[in-house]
């Protein structure tokens, strides 16, 4: 699957990915007002809304982007209707070509982690079926746990040829109080980074790991050194633009290739209509102004590398 990553990214020339992080807020009143008047103002009406939102953005935006990303807690919050609405999102991504990220930040050991990695990445036997559930191409996962955590999904992928990222150093403000934290003279994120690269070695795909990071945007001089450390994974990329990334922090995530790193923008760009600067296109337009923000992001990032070379 990081070979079809790769080349969704070749092709399209955008580096980046989609997260479908829908709240509620996010969606336009007209949709909510629909799917309420179908469901009612019930978890199911919440979930129809949420699903009517992602398939209008990945309708105007499917053909110039990679991947997307959908936010596991976005959809949970509605209960069983809202993984219904995840399946569905899941389902309809694949229809359209794009690699899908399942950023569920799972995190345990044993028969547990294995059946996590069998839900979001496996097949499950059901008597004398075998049945896939999510079927995501890759999963987030937490390694807090150690080798005994992610080892379940690294048997998973290398069964089904599909993938992890896994979080190394992240992007909110208090991640230092642990990842930053001085081991035998190193900071706690270049120990893990290095554990990425040491469980990635032997699921490769053509030139990079199956067993990608998560490295945060807003953290770009520990991207450079975390980008030594792992030369063969691809790097996950969190928040751009409304955590406060750019372009122009991002050049270090990648490999002399243009290749290694794939940079996440969420409500950036599925709300972007909220913004003042997609405002024109109003909420009836809002998928307009997600895909006006996508060739926006992919403009940044590819005139910064352009200018790092």
């Amino acid at each position: 699957m990081i070979n079809k990553l790769i080349s969704n990214i070749q092709k399209t020339n955008a580096p980046i990915v989609v997260g479908l992080d829908p709240m509620l807020n996010y969606v336009p009143e007209h949709i909510q007002k629909k799917s309420f008047a179908e469901y009612g103002e019930t978890l199911e009406g919440a979930a129809d809304a949420i699903w009517q939102f992602n398939k209008e953005i990945v309708d105007a935006t499917y053909d110039l982007i990679p991947a997307v990303k959908p936010q596991i807690a976005m959809y949970e919050q509605f209960g069983v209707e809202g993984l219904k609405a995840f399946q569905k999102t899941v389902d309809y991504c694949h229809e359209k070509g794009l690699v899908v990220i399942g950023d569920v930040k799972r995190g345990d050991i044993g028969s547990t982690s294995a059946a996590y990695a069998v839900g979001h990445l496996g097949k499950v036997q059901v008597g004398n079926t075998i049945c896939q559930a999510f079927n995501e191409d890759f999963a987030t996962v937490n390694p807090y746990l150690g080798t005994d955590g992610i080892k379940p999904f690294v048997d998973i992928c290398k069964e089904e040829k599909k993938g992890l990222f896994i979080l190394v150093k992240t992007s909110n403000p208090s991640s230092g109080e642990f990842q930053d934290r001085i081991i035998d003279g190193r900071p706690l994120y270049e120990w893990v980074g290095e554990k990425v690269a040491e469980w990635g070695a032997d699921h490769m795909g053509d030139s990079y790991s199956y067993i990608g990071a998560v490295v945060g945007a807003t953290y770009p001089e520990m991207g450079k050194v975390l980008r030594k450390v792992m030369p063969k994974s691809y790097i996950l990329v969190p928040g751009y633009g409304a955590q406060g990334g750019k372009g122009a922090d991002l050049v270090h995530f990648f490999n002399e290739d243009g290749l290694g790193a794939i940079v996440n923008s969420s409500r950036g760009i599925i709300a972007a209509y909220k913004q003042e600067k997609y405002a024109k296109f109003g909420a009836e337009h809002f998928a307009e102004a997600s895909r006006a923000a996508v060739i926006d992001m992919v403009e940044d990032i590819s005139t910064a590398l352009e200018r790092a070379k």
